[in-house]
């Protein structure tokens, strides 16, 4: 464990006094009674695990410092909603949330997430063997809600159908401030070019772009952009 600047604490899976061996069993309800000074918590390989507790008073206050989570899994994924909220109940100030391949998180659920200005949020599901082929709807609903903070984005391999993607992805080109969106990682999706097309002629900040395996693009267009002009050129394809 290490101290940061501010007076909040950083706890690795790894480290002491709160090791979380990968593939362990851990009960998100207790997590915030136990580290409340968090400002940085790193779990991977994680099984979560209700535990009932009796005689229970008042509800942990969960993490109120907390700034970046990380429960990403490289294993199936147990994690659902209800598991994320009740870590992340208290925790206004997160900026980065990592949930690489936990496939049970829905759209919903990470939008009624309570912190306002998340920049970093990444979602792809990286072991296509433990993840559903079924279509995906619904995620208009965090575009819309973290349009304005979000600077890396990462849904890769998110089975979101076509529409949904063109709604979602309006709300990131509508966006008030254009300049925030840097990173946008949308290999293995159903993203269409038309929906594209309002992503790279709006974000102007954008300086990674990810469209490998995007099977609804045409040929020549699915790879990794890096760079404005490297992005802008895109736009003649689309056409």
């Amino acid at each position: 464990m290490r101290r940061h600047p501010q007076g909040c604490e950083v706890c690795h899976s790894t480290l002491k006094p709160h090791p979380v061996p990968a593939g362990a069993a851990v009960s998100p309800s207790l997590l915030g009674s136990d580290l409340p000074k968090k400002c940085t918590f790193r779990m991977l390989n994680v099984r979560p695990h209700h535990k009932t507790m009796r005689n229970a008073a008042d509800p942990p206050p969960g993490f109120p410092l907390l700034e970046e989570l990380c429960i990403a899994t490289a294993s199936h994924s147990y994690m659902t909603d209800r598991d994320l909220m009740d870590i992340l109940h208290g925790s206004r100030r997160l900026r980065v949330l990592d949930v690489r391949g936990c496939a049970r998180i829905t759209p919903s659920g990470l939008a009624a997430l309570p912190c306002p200005e998340l920049e970093c949020l990444f979602w792809g599901q990286y072991f296509s063997s433990h993840s559903s082929s079924l279509p995906k709807r619904g995620f208009n609903l965090v575009t819309e809600k973290w349009c304005q903070t979000l600077r890396e984005l990462d849904i890769a391999n998110q089975m979101f159908t076509e529409d949904d993607l063109e709604v979602a992805m309006s709300f990131l080109a509508q966006a008030p401030d254009v300049e925030t969106l840097r990173s946008l990682n949308l290999s293995g999706t159903k993203i269409t070019p038309s929906a594209l097309r309002s992503v790279v002629g709006q974000l102007t900040a954008l300086q990674y772009l990810n469209l490998s395996s995007c099977r609804y693009l045409p040929r020549g267009v699915k790879r990794l952009y890096r760079g404005q002009g490297d992005i802008r050129q895109l736009l003649d394809k689309l056409d």
